[in-house]
């Protein structure tokens, strides 16, 4: 059974993107088409930021692409050195949240140790940094893209968590994501299920996948990756068979099988 994943491959992993591996494990032919492409901004504010860790009590990142800013910030050896001779350690001592397994393992890999990685969406996360921060401390550092919704920041001011966002980059359909679409409709037919991973990905395919799949729309199965997708979804008239418990492999695949009923 045929399973569309709106995403792009996880880059840091050797073999198979885990979703792919996981789907299929359960027997489920899973194909991942990327939908966005991204563009950093802010790298030198970033990186002002970045190396001044005493002004911050912690950081916040819910994106993987926010930790990929942060990488870039530490790409000259000069700044690597002082990363690993001091920097490091520095922000260590502070609270590092983030959401998700994917952007968890981007923050160890360069070193830090975080945690609020199962909370799975940015409401849970909040509510996990109200249980662990104390009002009115120093603020914690928010680097985002642009389409970034306000649920954390407002859920924060509320309890008197100060928070400094800053916009790190920003989102783009990918170029290749309509040919890509319409090249897996024409050779592999109408996929059991559609996965979003992402309100932008529901914005850039939704119209394109209703024309390709004409009269047959309404027999596949759109499943969201979270409960902030899964809004985009309905927003567009459409139904949502299934909303992940968390942005795992595992998790998703559970997900896609019971609204397919295997």
């Amino acid at each position: 059974m045929k399973v569309l994943l709106l995403k792009e491959p996880k880059e840091s992993e050797n073999g198979p993107d885990p979703y792919i591996k996981e789907l299929g494990l359960h027997g489920l032919e899973a194909t991942l088409i990327p939908v966005l492409a991204f563009e950093f901004t802010s790298l030198q504010d970033f990186s002002e930021r970045v190396f001044h860790p005493q002004q911050y009590s912690g950081l916040i990142f819910t994106s993987p692409r926010a930790v990929e800013a942060f990488r870039l910030c530490l790409d000259d050896n000069t700044k690597k050195k002082v990363w690993k001779n001091s920097l490091r350690e520095k922000w260590n001592t502070k609270s590092i949240y983030v959401v998700g397994k994917a952007t968890a393992e981007l923050v160890s890999e360069i070193g830090l140790t975080s945690q609020g990685e199962s909370s799975g969406n940015a409401e849970k996360l909040a509510e996990y940094i109200c249980s662990h921060e104390s009002p009115n401390s120093l603020p914690l550092f928010f680097p985002c893209g642009a389409l970034k919704r306000e649920t954390l920041p407002t859920m924060l001011s509320r309890k008197g968590i100060a928070l400094e966002g800053l916009t790190v980059y920003q989102t783009t359909q990918h170029l290749n994501l309509q040919d890509s679409l319409r090249n897996y409709f024409s050779q592999q037919g109408i996929p059991a299920s559609i996965t979003f991973f992402s309100p932008s990905g529901v914005k850039y395919c939704m119209k394109q996948i209703q024309e390709l799949a004409g009269d047959l729309f309404p027999q596949i199965k759109f499943a969201a990756i979270g409960p902030t997708t899964a809004e985009a979804i309905t927003a567009q008239g459409v139904s949502v068979s299934c909303i992940a418990s968390s942005p795992t492999p595992e998790d998703l695949t559970a997900c896609i099988k019971r609204s397919l009923q295997l």
